[in-house]
């Protein structure tokens, strides 16, 4: 599948990563099918623990891509880890994944599938030129965790700063009550991941949990194809 570019102004510093943009809305009567969430994400645990069962995840070449790529960007994988890689560790040490909104949970899901890092930002919480780059020396945001220091790290910034990176993103793109709209950002490491392998997972999803439907996808770089 050929993917459009992302319908926005956006620049790569860093090298070898593919971004995959999905606009998602959240279907009306949403609520109503959250017990097919329930099940969505029981299974999709189950499957991540038959796939990496007695395998290291290190060992694993999705892993291992996305884990050269943060050390390239001057970040260490085994102190900061990619979301993905902590989503499947949560996994493989029986817990299950969280509860926390839809739009969160879907993202979670599709991110343990595919092993790579997403994330949600809510539609209107950053502006472009948006910017892919390595943090630098002193930046820091508000995480989700926190106060995070961002030196070294992948991230995504606007003209008012970093809000978002495969680690963790930033309160202020946080999903909240009533949010209707998000952008999912799928990082896949260049020639590892197919772009449009994550518009078929996410499809076989929503399939199976129909509380959202894509209404835009894009990449970046555009020449990542």
């Amino acid at each position: 599948m050929t993917l459009p570019s992302v319908p926005f102004e956006i620049r790569h510093e860093l090298p070898g990563w593919t971004l995959v943009w999905m606009l998602l809305r959240l279907r009306p009567g949403a609520e109503e099918r959250l017990a097919d969430l329930r099940r969505l994400r029981h299974e999709i645990a189950q499957v991540a623990r038959a796939n990496f069962a007695g395998e290291g995840l290190a060992s694993h070449p999705t892993v291992a891509a996305i884990r050269a790529l943060f050390r390239a960007a001057g970040c260490d994988p085994t102190r900061y880890r990619p979301s993905s890689e902590a989503l499947l560790r949560r996994l493989l040490k029986g817990e299950e994944l969280p509860v926390i909104h839809p739009f969160v949970d879907l993202n979670n899901c599709l991110s343990v599938e595919l092993a790579v890092p997403c994330c949600v930002a809510a539609e209107g919480t950053f502006a472009e030129p948006v910017v892919f780059r390595a943090g630098r020396p002193g930046e820091t945001f508000e995480s989700l965790r926190g106060p995070f220091n961002l030196e070294g790290k992948p991230l995504l910034a606007d003209p008012e700063g970093a809000f978002g990176s495969p680690i963790t993103d930033s309160v202020r793109v946080k999903v909240q009550e009533g949010t209707e709209r998000v952008w999912m950002i799928a990082y896949l490491p260049q020639d590892m991941v197919d772009p449009g392998d994550v518009r078929k997972r996410l499809d076989e999803l929503l399939a199976k949990a129909p509380v959202a439907e894509v209404e835009v996808e894009g990449i970046s770089p555009t020449d990542a194809r």
